[in-house]
């Protein structure tokens, strides 16, 4: 009798872990199965948000349109056209100056850092236009792009890759940088004797994947 009764409760006692062990591993299951979905939901978020601009439309215009101007500047030292430089560099004041940078209001660090820089530039620009010697005003311009450089970095602007490149030999070899929306080297220094030379320093590629 007494070993029916062990029999029976070793039974009941088996059935009873074997229970609470299959209830477990289903517990454990559904969280592994919620966390993969978890997962699987916060890679599509990043996903969605990486097609997003982490800027307003405004502010990727205003810089867009500072850019462009910017190369058109670099084209016309190209060129040697005294006339196109002082003008292009005339709507950059302009451009510079009506930045927008409201969305920046709310990180003081960002745009105490960019302020100066957009002042700089504005300078420097006003200062090219008064220039008369194609010297002086190149100087001017190195000015303008080692600031815009610094620029783009601060506000982090990324619909566009931004190649930083330099001619050592500018300037009685002081060496000087530019910048320019291709890899190809096109030296706005030197454009007579040494177009082509320079090199590619650095690249801002902020772009949205």
């Amino acid at each position: 009798m007494q070993t029916a009764l062990d029999s029976i409760y070793i039974k009941f006692v088996y059935w009873f872990y074997m229970k609470k062990y299959l209830l477990y591993t289903a517990y454990l299951l559904l969280i592994a199965c919620n966390r993969l979905d978890n997962a699987a939901k916060d890679k599509e978020q990043n996903r969605e948000s990486l097609t997003k601009s982490v800027h307003t439309s405004a502010f990727n215009q205003s810089f867009g349109a500072l850019l462009n101007e910017y190369y058109a500047l670099k084209d016309n030292f190209i060129a040697e056209n005294d006339s196109l430089i002082n003008q292009s560099a005339k709507t950059m004041v302009l451009l510079v100056d009506s930045l927008e940078l409201t969305e920046f209001f709310a990180d003081s660090n960002v745009l105490a850092t960019a302020k100066p820089f957009v002042f700089g530039i504005s300078s420097e620009l006003i200062g090219l236009i008064e220039e008369k010697k194609m010297e002086e005003k190149l100087k001017s311009f190195q000015m303008v792009s080692d600031q815009l450089y610094e620029l783009i970095r601060t506000v982090k602007y990324g619909n566009e890759v931004v190649y930083l490149q330099y001619c050592p030999t500018a300037f009685s070899d002081q060496g000087a940088h530019w910048l320019s929306n291709s890899t190809i080297i096109s030296n706005p220094y030197q454009p007579r004797n040494k177009r082509i030379c320079g090199v590619i320093k650095d690249s801002i590629n902020i772009r949205l994947k």
